[in-house]
């Protein structure tokens, strides 16, 4: 069966809240998080950032070595949410079905709307360039209430709108016609493919895979490379995806943690403990092709007083030296070893999938 498929996606959302709130900030290389003079971690960048190498996850007082003339403004959470609140009730009026991902990120199923507007019609490629109007207004509506821009990608399954959406940011809007998939995905590098991560893409650029296209030509079976997950790689590859929008919420959150036999503040001993913990969720993460954009970490006291303190990123995180550095940060932050610990964990949230960024913006 045909299908419409959006994938939304806010630019630079903190960023540019930020920006849009303080005109001043407009142009330039806007930093969400903590200034480089304190110990604290990069939460969002503006593109102008991004420019200069800035992520989220980083140490502010590297981004603040990348990024000079940087302006780093302090994050704040709950208005971000607000504001997404706002953005889709706006994406509601367009009466798509609607998986939110994250905080600035939604599918929107749009077939049952688009049919409604092309009765009979059962060519995938002509619903398909019937949901642009819709796509423009949707942009339109959301940048006259709420002053910011989204990108949008359009094709007839997940895997390919999540792509398109990246495909010409800020601001974008991409269509992929069922005809022209297998060359549009052609030239991008096989991370852009959904449960492609990091080792993944090691194995297979090791047997000389390095792009989409190389995928598609290969003519060996993919379950040597990267086992069961080859006959799925090769579809991805040809822009097939059957996945439908998940509309419950089953995996909210993922989380490790250590019951110290004696109560210890031994640094050294922590940080070993929670550097194990962030291998196992980021393992974790990985295997559930997914990644987290709020961490958290726990502490219990000997007399069991127990302590949570989470911190939110923008992009989402997976690896595991990006969950090491921020439970650290937390820990830091929050002065949470002012006394030795019974207990340290350490878990993620605001689960999502995994976001390929074109070079082009980093």
């Amino acid at each position: 069966m045909a299908r419409v498929i959006f994938h939304l996606d806010m630019d630079a959302f903190y960023a540019s809240i930020e920006q849009r709130d303080n005109p001043a900030l407009r142009g330039k290389p806007v930093i969400v998080g903590s200034p480089p003079t304190q110990r604290g971690v990069v939460c969002a960048a503006s593109y102008e950032a991004r420019k200069f190498g800035v992520r989220s996850a980083m140490p502010s007082v590297t981004a603040g070595r990348l990024c000079p003339k940087g302006v780093f403004v302090r994050p704040r959470i709950s208005y971000y949410s607000q504001e997404s609140t706002a953005i889709m009730k706006i994406v509601a009026g367009t009466g798509a079905t609607i998986e939110q991902m994250s905080i600035d990120e939604a599918y929107l199923d749009l077939t049952s709307a688009i049919e409604a507007q092309l009765p009979g019609c059962r060519d995938a490629d002509s619903m398909l360039k019937a949901a642009m109007s819709v796509a423009r207004k949707l942009k339109s509506d959301i940048a006259k209430s709420r002053e910011l821009t989204a990108s949008i990608g359009i094709a007839a399954n997940k895997l390919l709108a999540k792509i398109a959406s990246d495909f010409q940011k800020p601001d974008g809007l991409t269509l992929v016609l069922e005809k022209d998939k297998v060359q549009f995905l052609r030239p991008l590098p096989i991370r852009a493919i959904h449960g492609v991560g990091k080792v993944t893409a090691q194995e297979l650029n090791r047997a000389g895979i390095q792009t989409i296209g190389d995928l598609q030509d290969y003519p060996g079976d993919l379950r040597a490379l990267v086992g069961s997950f080859g006959p799925r790689l090769k579809q991805f590859a040809f822009g097939e995806d059957d996945r439908p929008l998940e509309l419950g919420d089953d995996i909210k959150s993922i989380s490790s943690e250590e019951t110290f036999l004696r109560d210890t503040d031994d640094r050294k001993v922590l940080r070993k403990s929670l550097e194990e913990q962030a291998v196992d969720i980021s393992t974790k993460l990985k295997r559930k092709q997914l990644a987290a954009h709020t961490v958290q970490v726990k502490v219990r006291y000997s007399d069991f007083t127990t302590l949570t303190r989470q911190i939110t990123t923008e992009d989402p995180l997976v690896e595991s030296g990006d969950l090491y550095r921020m439970g650290c940060f937390l820990l830091g932050r929050e002065k949470l070893v002012c006394r030795p610990l019974r207990l340290l964990g350490l878990g993620v949230s605001s689960l999502r999938e995994p976001t390929w960024r074109q070079l082009s913006l980093l």
